[in-house]
């Protein structure tokens, strides 16, 4: 697969709360896996924000890795702000 193919492909990263309540990632992959990371999200009902430049991002980093404090920050507003739409959707 070439370089060029290889960043087409569908990627997909699920975030959440560790038990530390710091954001984190929960799984993350490329093709069919990302799929199943989408169908299962929505299996949930849990919302799925398209964001590719986001997923990009967070594609270079492991889900044990520390996530550098930047990044925290824009991922506990991007929660708070997913949170606030599921809430809106449920009245």
């Amino acid at each position: 697969m070439s370089e060029k193919d290889w960043d087409k492909r569908r990627s997909a990263v699920a975030l959440g709360y560790g038990h530390n309540k710091q954001p984190e990632i929960i799984a993350q992959g490329y093709g069919e896996f990302a799929e199943r990371i989408i169908q299962e999200a929505e299996k949930h009902d849990i919302f799925v924000h398209d964001a590719p430049e986001l997923v990009s991002l967070l594609m270079h980093l492991n889900p044990d890795d520390y996530l550098p404090d930047a990044l925290k920050e824009v991922l506990v507003e991007l929660l708070i702000w997913l949170q606030e739409v599921a809430d809106n959707q449920s009245k």
